[in-house]
């Protein structure tokens, strides 16, 4: 073991030292102990006539001659006995005829009855009783008095290192595993695609960290906190370090969780160990990563957990509010659910911006897919980034570079050795839908003429209304679906029409009217569109003011407690609306049965059908029903 290359001990080697230190300070006490025991001995102040004198200093004589326990109570009771040497693991007997000899007693249970035989009313013995703490039987030697240094001192060293261990266990719960890292995170705003709105945002934030002095010059109070929120994989965490790395700050990584512990208390000493750290370090960006698992305040703590929340909360709360100076630390949360973070702490001088992190647009998500397609060594050149962005609309950019990950592993499952179109097209469904599972093997030809009739009715409606871009059809089950209608967005949506919103309802009752049509009964294959369909129409009608009847009143204006009462009356008006759209789908079905026809049979025939093939039939069909019209 040497010291480190310059010149100090690592953490381990100085650990290590230490633990010899221990063990041989360990081993100089019990030598210490023993030759303390031994003078005393010596300095045994008993007569060296006496033969509880001869049993200290020399057991040799007994220890020749072994007798039952019984032989020693039959010579008590007729008055044999002169003494008697009471030790760790047997009794010496001394008789008045000169006899010596011992009796085995490891658990010192015959000791203990004649030790306390006076104190249970019996009459004094006529023999001598002592204890010998010193003497032990067949362990007299050089050898054995070593042994028994080494087991004293191995049970000395067994209580120290438990002590230590339980030591260092509380002091790990407290301190927690918030580390800084030695250098800022190397990545820049630049490098984080899209979420302009977030990065404008924590232009502030940034400022500070790099000239705090300019704020306080100014009078104006330094920020404390930022709040991102957002959905799951948005990019929050590579935002929080792209700050950090702007600021050469460095970066503390934790999640809400990090401030619970087993021990009542560590979680309060968690949150000063961190301000405490961060302040010595900074400047420092804090980012609590699910800032929801810390829940929020309640105000009748009904046991400990609750009250250790609590206190957790204010603690943090004390820490942020600038009790001490908090020059150079910034807190960055994110979380997907800000409801459920106590209103305290979402308040200005503790979170002073929310920052929306959106999904990416399809401009942003064109540039995802090129960053993360570079990374490939190979790839083919049919790749179009821009139809691949229209085919994601809604997907995050974690979700986005899953695509990329498995389109390389569909490449490499079917031997290719670049990564082409097909291959991303198919990723592209697998993440949205699910993989090609095995339950085709299980329907009969009637089922899958029923699941391809289904689906055709999803991407006829959608094709002949406009409400979205019908990409293909398919009767391969994928995940838990049957089949797949792949229709797509040709834009971000964030604000609908009512036309809109109708028109969404339609192609998803399409599949199930097209069924009634063609076999004049639905299936069960229409459940999950029928509650998504459900889930739309009360929407409309009970917050979005879309229903029938014109009624504005919104239900998400009522407590919690009372809209449910209202609920019958909306899901009312949900109902009708279901039904407009069931009657209007159902006829425009039925003006194009032909073209259900067809494509049902195409897919019978070849499984799968581009969306293409369905749009040249609609205009087929189109140009014929022009052509018979009279002029």
């Amino acid at each position: 073991m040497k010291p480190g290359k310059n010149g100090r001990w690592t953490p381990r080697g100085r650990r290590l030292i230490a633990f010899a230190a221990l063990v041989a300070v360990l081993i100089a006490v019990g030598a210490a102990a023993l030759r303390h025991g031994t003078a005393n001995r010596r300095a045994d102040p008993l007569p060296a006539a006496s033969i509880v004198y001869q049993m200290r200093h020399d057991p040799s004589p007994w220890a020749h001659t072994e007798k039952d326990v019984s032989q020693m109570l039959a010579d008590i009771r007729e008055k044999r006995v002169s003494a008697i040497g009471v030790t760790l693991d047997a009794m010496l007997v001394s008789t008045k005829s000169g006899a010596r000899y011992f009796v085995t007693d490891r658990f010192a249970v015959f000791s203990q009855s004649l030790l306390l035989a006076p104190n249970k009313g019996e009459s004094a013995p006529d023999y001598q009783i002592a204890w010998l703490p010193n003497v032990s039987i067949g362990a007299q030697t050089g050898i054995g008095a070593l042994l028994g240094m080494l087991r004293d001192s191995a049970s000395m060293l067994l209580s120290l290192l438990m002590l230590a261990l339980m030591f260092w266990f509380i002091r790990r719960e407290t301190k927690g595993d918030a580390t800084l890292i030695a250098e800022p995170p190397d990545i820049r705003f630049h490098d984080v695609i899209g979420a302009l709105e977030a990065k404008a945002a924590l232009e502030d934030i940034k400022a500070y960290l790099r000239d705090p002095k300019s704020f306080t010059r100014m009078g104006i109070r330094p920020p404390c906190g930022v709040l991102m929120t957002g959905g799951p994989g948005v990019g929050k965490t590579r935002l929080a370090q792209a700050l950090a790395g702007e600021c050469g700050a460095h970066f503390i990584a934790i999640t809400g969780s990090f401030f619970s512990a087993k021990y009542y208390g560590a979680g309060i000493q968690k949150v000063k160990h961190l301000f405490k750290t961060a302040r010595k370090r900074g400047p420092v960006v804090i980012f609590i990563d699910e800032a929801d698992g810390l829940a929020a305040r309640t105000s009748g703590a009904s046991g400990s957990a609750d009250a250790e929340s609590n206190r957790i909360i204010n603690q943090l709360l004390a820490e942020m509010d600038g009790f001490e100076k908090n020059e150079g630390v910034i807190v960055v949360a994110a979380t997907n659910f800000p409801e459920n973070i106590d209103e305290a702490l979402r308040r200005p001088g503790r979170f002073d911006r929310i920052v929306q992190v959106r999904l990416p647009d399809v401009a942003d998500r064109v540039k995802i897919f090129e960053y993360y397609l570079g990374k490939l060594p190979s790839r083919a050149t049919d790749i179009d980034c821009d139809q691949l962005a229209r085919l994601t609309v809604g997907l995050s950019p974690a979700s986005l570079s899953t695509i990329v990950n498995q389109a390389g592993l569909i490449a490499r499952r079917q031997g290719a050795s670049a990564v082409c179109a097909a291959h991303l097209r198919e990723a592209v469904k697998v993440v949205r839908i699910g993989d090609v599972s095995g339950a085709q093997q299980a329907l009969d030809a009637d089922e899958v003429r029923r699941v391809g009739v289904h689906e055709a009715g999803h991407g006829i409606v959608a094709a002949l209304l406009g409400a979205g871009v019908l990409e293909e059809l398919t009767v391969l089950p994928r995940g838990g679906a049957l089949g797949m209608a792949l229709i797509t967005k040709p834009q971000d949506k964030h604000l609908y029409r009512q036309s809109e919103l109708e028109k969404e309802l339609m192609v998803l009752l399409g599949g199930r009217n097209a069924e009634l049509l063609m076999f004049g009964e639905a299936s069960s294959g229409a459940a999950q569109d029928l509650q998504e369909a459900s889930r739309i129409s009360l929407e409309m009608v009970s917050r979005l003011g879309f229903g029938r009847e014109g009624n504005l009143f919104s239900l998400a204006a009522l407590p919690r407690e009372s809209a449910g009462r209202q609920l019958d009356r909306a899901i009312d008006q949900a109902n009708t609306l279901l039904n407009d759209m069931n009657e209007r789908c159902f006829d425009l079905l039925r003006r194009n049965r032909a073209i259900l026809h067809d494509v049902t049979l195409a897919l019978s025939k070849n499984e799968t059908v581009p969306g293409a093939y369905v749009y040249d039939l609609i205009r087929k069909h189109e140009v014929t029903r022009m052509s018979v019209v009279p002029a």
